[in-house]
């Protein structure tokens, strides 16, 4: 990976509270990176730190090892695409996108370069021919394509969003996602973008960073977040997960004084194992999740078979696979 854009040991602070705690990140040339994290996390702060509207305390970031720590937000080339879109209802699409565009509106010249940049994004985000339509007549998923067209025109070198598909409903929300992948991948810009969920961080992000109380809990891809958490946080924050301590840990596979963390599909109805009654079933097309409470008032989510058991049977409950990790209280 050809390092592009550095965060290294960066901190903020907004009075007592600790926004961002020593970061330190290197994201690739052309790489799309998630910034996943719950409420408070710092992740938007750290959004804010990159686009230049808030400075850090301590340590830098740097564009190709141009230290931009201290550079305003204009001067920095980067694009941003806001929560809200933030387009102008006055202006049509066109006059939106064209809005900042370096030479908008300087001679004949400046204005036929301008319409020729307006045309290209427009065409690059599937919206040619738009030029004159009135943002209030798109749809949720165009609007966003149309901000988006407007952060790429004066052709950044680094791309922000923030929770780009926050507003669009589920459906249209997993269909633009895809779009927006397929257009950062054509333009090969680098991305960052903030978000509360899973499902977007994983679909669009080449790798994911875990954020928890302004510091850095992992960075990795999908596949080794999921099955490779390096902390307790992100083993139950990352995907769902049964996290069981004391007796039924070791019966599972633990280990003494750790915490067993066991995904619903690497549970097993079996001949033996810990005991239990199936409480609930839920359908879930070819698989079902079954709520298991346990002898020991423990609860278990297995995912399996929707004819694995019913609900009221007496069933026992096997791991096939557990990650385990000292109890420092982290599960909240």
């Amino acid at each position: 990976m050809t390092v592009f854009l550095t965060i290294d040991a960066v901190t903020k602070r907004f009075g007592a509270v600790v926004a961002a705690d020593a970061v330190s990140l290197s994201i690739g040339r052309g790489e799309i990176l998630a910034l996943l994290g719950p409420s408070g996390s710092g992740k938007t702060t750290m959004l804010r730190l990159l686009a230049g509207f808030e400075t850090p305390d301590a340590g830098s970031i740097a564009v190709e090892g141009e230290d931009v720590t201290r550079v305003p937000p204009a001067r920095r080339r980067f694009g941003m695409v806001f929560q809200h879109y933030a387009l102008f209802p006055h202006l049509d699409v066109g006059e939106n996108v064209a809005f900042g565009i370096t030479g908008r509106g300087k001679g004949e010249g400046g204005r036929v370069e301008v319409e020729r940049t307006v045309a290209r994004v427009l065409e690059l985000v599937d919206l040619g021919g738009f030029e004159r339509r009135k943002v209030q007549e798109l749809s949720g998923g165009q609007q966003q394509r149309v901000a988006l067209a407007r952060a790429l025109a004066p052709e950044p070198r680094v791309l922000l969003l923030d929770e780009p598909l926050s507003n669009l409903d589920p459906a249209l929300r997993e269909r633009t996602r895809r779009e927006l992948r397929q257009v950062i991948q054509r333009v090969k810009i680098t991305t960052v973008f903030v978000t509360h969920e899973q499902e977007e961080a994983f679909d669009l992000g080449d790798r994911i960073a875990v954020l928890r109380d302004g510091r850095l809990e992992q960075i990795g891809t999908a596949d080794e977040l999921y099955e490779r958490p390096t902390t307790l946080f992100v083993a139950t924050f990352v995907g769902r997960a049964n996290v069981l301590r004391g007796a039924t840990a070791r019966a599972l596979g633990g280990k003494d004084g750790d915490v067993a963390v066991v995904r619903p599909e690497q549970l097993q109805f079996a001949d033996a194992g810990v005991p239990g009654i199936v409480r609930e079933r839920r359908y879930t097309g070819p698989a079902a999740l079954f709520i298991v409470e346990g002898d020991r008032g423990e609860r278990f989510e297995v995912l399996a078979e929707p004819g694995a058991a019913r609900v009221g049977e007496r069933v026992y409950v096997q791991a096939t696979h557990v990650l385990s990790f000292a109890d420092a209280g982290e599960v909240r």
